[in-house]
Parts: structure tokens; sequence; C-alpha cells
């Protein structure tokens, strides 16, 4: 039988204000990396698109390390159409300065100030082309409203499931190596799991979404 090929992002994004400061987040990429071993470890062939993380690369997956939204986009495009499995869990920034700075942008006297624009919403884009048989899998970080928050996020982004965490907590979630989550499916189910280490809950994410075969 011909291995299933999982799509995974991880990791922050970077919008460049100039060469050397950026609008960024506090992701650390643990969470994807997880999910990548996790893959790998089932026999899936995996590729994980990533974003600027201390971390080393996970064995046996294909790695492909990006700054910004527009890449991390560019870089799942080509991949997405062949795989069975997209798991979104890169927290991309929603915004980018409109315009770059070619030279590093000296302090003055008086108030900046920065114009943003949207950046590409990775995951609708490319859930929105998704064929029968594709399963795409969002994350929602939230700080409140967790699972109301996620749950819109599910619809409006045609996603076949969404994983929810709280991430105003200290030490848990993002950039921390603990999680707890709450995955919510299309058909109104939930499950909850954690706070545990995020290879255990990377095993509790596989097996719910893709329950092993009896």
């Amino acid at each position: 039988m011909k291995p299933l090929r999982c799509l995974i992002t991880a990791g922050p994004t970077r919008e460049h204000l100039d060469p050397i400061r950026y609008l960024s987040n506090a992701s650390s990429g643990k969470m994807g990396y997880a999910l990548a071993s996790e893959a790998v470890a089932r026999g899936w062939i995996v590729d994980l698109v990533s974003g600027p993380v201390s971390l080393d690369r996970p064995a046996g997956v294909n790695v492909l390390g990006v700054t910004s939204a527009q890449e991390m986009y560019e870089a799942c495009r080509g991949i997405f159409t062949t795989c069975d499995l997209f798991i979104a869990v890169a927290a991309v920034a929603d915004f980018r300065p409109k315009m770059i700075s070619p030279t590093k942008i000296k302090k003055s006297g008086a108030a900046t100030q920065l114009e943003l624009e949207p950046t590409i919403d990775v995951l609708r884009t490319l859930a929105a082309t998704k064929t029968p048989g594709q399963i795409c899998v969002g994350f929602a970080a939230e700080t409140n409203d967790l699972e109301n928050y996620a749950r819109r996020k599910l619809v409006e982004k045609n996603l076949d499931w969404v994983v929810a965490n709280d991430v105003s907590r200290p030490g848990i979630g993002m950039n921390a190596d603990p999680n707890e989550v709450v995955l919510l499916n299309r058909a109104g189910q939930r499950f909850a799991f954690g706070p545990a280490v995020k290879s255990a809950v990377a095993k509790f994410i596989f097996n719910t979404i893709v329950p092993p075969c009896p």
C-alpha cells in the first residue's frame, strides 16, 4: 500500500520592517515538530514547512525552512496537492509592514507610525482547494472564548478538525513543553486531552484524527 503523506507547518513567521527588525510571535515550533516525529513513527511521508525555530530537525522528515507568511504559502502550495493530511500548526503572522525599508530604520525623536497590511491566510487559501479524501486540520491558539473561536475557525476556513489551545496561561501551550488541547470536528464531536508533554499530545491528535487500523 502506498504510504500516506502528511504536510505540517510549524513555528512562527517573521515579517520584516527592515533588514534587522521584524514582526513575529512567541511560537517555538515544538508542537509542529512533535507531530512531524509522530507521523514518521507511524510510517507516513512527512513534509515539515517550518518558520525560524531553534529545534533539531526530526529524523526522517523533509524540512523546508521559510521566514515569511508568503514564503510559507509558496512552500506548501505544491506539496498540498499531493498530501493526504495537512496540519497547520504554524503561528502565521496576520499582518506585515506595507513598506519594508532596505536599510535599518534609525531612531528619531519623532513618533513612528507603522502601516500594516494583511498577510496571505495560508490555511484558508489551501483548505479552499482541498479534494475529497484530504483532511485539513487547523490550530486555534486563543486567550479567551476558546471553543467558540475555534468552532468559528473550523467553519470559516473549511477545516475537518481544529485543535484549540488556551495560550493565556504561563508555562503551557505556546513556547512551552506541555500543552492542553480540545479537538473539534465538523460532526460536532469534542475530544479533550492534557496537560501533557507535546509528544503525548501529538500521539493523541493522530489517534483521534486518523485512528490506527485494528
